[in-house]
C-alpha cells in the first residue's frame, strides 16, 4: 500500500464511525464497560467522536502531513526529501495505556501513516475496541491487515513507543534502551485563571477537569488562580457535574480521599463530587482538585516552565501567558488536533526518522 491507499482506509474509517450505528461496535463498547467501569458507553463513543471528526477526515490528514517534508511513494512507507535519508519499513513496538478510551490510537494512526508495522502491546483495561477498528481498516483494504499485530509480548522490534507510569517508565527506558524509542510518563494539564472568567467559561474549565472522570493526562489537575481569587462561583459551577457521585468507583475513590483528608486534617473547598484542595503538586487524587495562588505572573511563567516535564499543556485564556508550554483555551483540553503530540515529542518526525536505519 502506498500512502494514499493507507489514508483512504483512514477517510472511510470515519466515514463508518460517523454513519449510521455499529451494533458491533456499540456491544463491544458495553463488554469494555462491564469490564471496566471507568470507560462508560458516553466517554467511550466521545472518544470515538473525536478520533473520527479530529484525526481521520481527508481535511485534517492532509493538513498535518502537509507540515512535513515529505513525499508518498507507490511502495511502503515515505521517501524523505533528499538529505533526510532512504526508506524501508520497520516494526514498531507500541505498549499502550489504558487510563481512557482508545489513548493509544494516535500512536497507532502515526505508525501506519508512516508505513511502518506497529507491534500492539494493549492495556488490559481497553482490549475489545482497538482490534475492531483495525479490522474495519482491513475490511476496507484487506492489505492493511499486515501494518497491524497485536500481541502479549513485543518481540523482533526496531523501534519502540512506551506509556506508562514515571515507576514503569524508569523500567521501560531500561528495558528498550538499545533501539530506538518514545518514552512516556506521568503528566497532567493545570489551569491558568485571569480571575475574569464568564460562567460559560467556568463550564468549558469543568470539562476539562472533569471529562474521562479526570484520568487523562490532559485533564487539569491543578488550577493557579490570582491572589485573592473567590473560589465560590467557580465551586458552584461544578456543582453542575455532582451527577458524578452515582458512579461507584468515582464514590469509592472520593469517599476515601475525603476520609483521609479529613483525618490528616486537611482545609478543602467541597462542592458536589469535588474536593478542591490548596497545594503545590501537580498531580490531584480522583475526586479532588488542587489550587495555588499566585500573585506575579512572570514568577508564575517561570514556575511552569521549572516544571514542564509535569505538565502536558496549559488551560488559560488566549494569549495570557507568555511561556513556551502548549497552551488551550478553556473546554479544549482534551480536543487535540493531529499535530498536539504527548509530551511535546513529535512522533511522526521520529517515525520518519527510522527511515532508512537499519
Amino acid at each position: 500500500m502506498n500512502l494514499q491507499d493507507r489514508l483512504s482506509t483512514l477517510h472511510q474509517l470515519a466515514a463508518h464511525l460517523t454513519g449510521p450505528e455499529d451494533e458491533f461496535l456499540t456491544a463491544l463498547q458495553k463488554r469494555t464497560e462491564f469490564n471496566n467501569a471507568w470507560f462508560t458507553l458516553e466517554n467511550q463513543q466521545v472518544s470515538i467522536k473525536a478520533i473520527a471528526g479530529a484525526f481521520l477526515t481527508e481535511e485534517k490528514l492532509a493538513a498535518w502531513l502537509n507540515g512535513y517534508k515529505i513525499t508518498p511513494v507507490a511502495g511502503e512507507g515515505f521517501v524523505p526529501q533528499p538529505g533526510s535519508g532512504g526508506e524501508g519499513q520497520k516494526t514498531v513496538g507500541l505498549v499502550l495505556a489504558g487510563n481512557i478510551p482508545l489513548v493509544g490510537f494516535h500512536d497507532i494512526l502515526c505508525v501506519y501513516v508512516a508505513g511502518h508495522k506497529a507491534q500492539i502491546k494493549q492495556s488490559s483495561k481497553d482490549e475489545y475496541v482497538l482490534p475492531y477498528l483495525l479490522k474495519l481498516l482491513a475490511k476496507f483494504d484487506e492489505r492493511a491487515a499486515a501494518y497491524f499485530e497485536l500481541v502479549d509480548t513485543m518481540a523482533d522490534y526496531d523501534a519502540v513507543i512506551a506509556t506508562g507510569s514515571n515507576n514503569s517508565a524508569r523500567y521501560f527506558e531500561t528495558y528498550f534502551a538499545k533501539v530506538p524509542h518514545i518514552i512516556r510518563k506521568n503528566r497532567n494539564a493545570v489551569a491558568v485563571l485571569s480571575g475574569e472568567e464568564t460562567e460559560e467559561e467556568m463550564r468549558a474549565l469543568g470539562n476539562d477537569v472533569f471529562q474521562y472522570f479526570g484520568l487523562g493526562c490532559r485533564n487539569v489537575s491543578k488550577l493557579y488562580v490570582p491572589e485573592g481569587y473567590d473560589l465560590d462561583p467557580l465551586l458552584h459551577v461544578f456543582h453542575e457535574w455532582k451527577g458524578l457521585q452515582n458512579h461507584t468507583k468515582w464514590k469509592n475513590n472520593f469517599d476515601y480521599n475525603y476520609a483521609l483528608t479529613t483525618l490528616n486534617k486537611e482545609s478543602f473547598h467541597l462542592t458536589g463530587p469535588l474536593m478542591v484542595l490548596e497545594a503545590e503538586a501537580i498531580p490531584s487524587r480522583i475526586g479532588t482538585l488542587h489550587f495555588e495562588y499566585h500573585s506575579d505572573k512572570k514568577a508564575l511563567e517561570k514556575e511552569l516552565l521549572a516544571k514542564r516535564e509535569e505538565i502536558q499543556l496549559v488551560v488559560t485564556p488566549s494569549d495570557y501567558l507568555n511561556v513556551d508550554l502548549p497552551t488551550f483555551n478553556y473546554g479544549q483540553a482534551q480536543q487535540p488536533a493531529l499535530s498536539d503530540y504527548a509530551d511535546g515529542v513529535d512522533t511522526l518526525a521520529f517515525l520518519l526518522g527510522l527511515l532508512g536505519k537499519d
